[in-house]
């Protein structure tokens, strides 16, 4: 399974591109950096984004996709959620006001988007790999997800703060061999974290002890651009874990 990393902050400046991530060139999991990232040739290769909630930043290039994808004249894309992400996008964003409604524009191919509707803990498959979501905990209803190809798996968090599910389902995983997990905030701003749903370091610390295994790859974003500096001197700190701050364009394979 090859990941990369397309966008992976918690915010945006010329260095700073937001939250997502390319499975096998084929998948994407949220579309805060996509069309600013992509050919239009490697956007028409994507067959889904599966979007862990409603956010701006995890949903933004969801609109200029789906307008590039209408001129290209290409197959349908598949949007997918939770049915309350899929509602607020329908009903807040692709709404014939803000953007247009493009499940109701056709190519010659069908509709230029399609809805999907995703369950929590009921696996769908897309783009030849198995999607699992999993709520989390955040200020509007959020899926992390797990992604796997038979042979190995990934989580992604999506953004949340303290949780406990997440946890309990990658413990029961044997072929889990990356974990994207977010954390946003120094500890001194731990009101604001917690207000806002999202992780400090000293909260991320703490969440890690729910995965015994302290070898498995812990890749993180959503790192908010004015406290990069300190968020990455205090994740130095945290022992007897593997982690990894994310950075534009890395890639991975698992």
């Amino acid at each position: 399974m090859e990941l990369k990393v397309l966008g992976c902050h918690g915010g945006e400046t010329p260095k700073h591109r937001t939250s997502s991530f390319l499975v096998n060139d084929r998948l994407a999991l949220d579309a805060g950096a996509l069309t600013n990232t992509l050919t239009l040739d490697e956007q028409q290769r994507i067959e889904a984004v599966v979007v862990s909630h409603a956010h701006m930043d995890h949903v933004r290039d969801l609109a200029t996709i789906a307008d590039n994808r209408c001129q290209q004249d290409g197959p349908p894309l598949t949007i997918a959620g939770t049915a309350a992400t899929i509602g607020a996008l329908r009903k807040h964003f692709f709404n014939d006001l803000l953007w247009p409604d493009f499940a109701n524009i056709d190519t010659s191919q069908g509709p230029t988007i399609r809805w999907q509707i995703i369950k929590p803990e009921e696996t769908a498959e897309f783009a030849g790999l198995e999607i699992t979501p999993v709520l989390v905990s955040h200020t509007i209803e959020t899926a992390g997800f797990v992604v796997a190809d038979g042979t190995s798996s990934i989580a992604y968090s999506g953004d949340t703060g303290p949780t406990d599910r997440f946890w309990e389902v990658l413990r029961e995983r044997d072929d889990l061999r990356a974990i994207l997990m977010e954390v946003s905030f120094p500890s001194d701003q731990t009101d604001l974290a917690h207000v806002s749903g999202h992780h400090t370091p000293k909260t991320l610390a703490k969440e890690l002890s729910k995965l015994p295994a302290e070898d498995i790859p812990v890749l993180l974003f959503h790192i908010k651009p004015v406290f990069q500096g300190p968020v990455e001197r205090e994740l130095a700190k945290i022992k007897r874990r593997n982690l990894n701050v994310l950075q534009l364009e890395d890639q991975f394979l698992f």
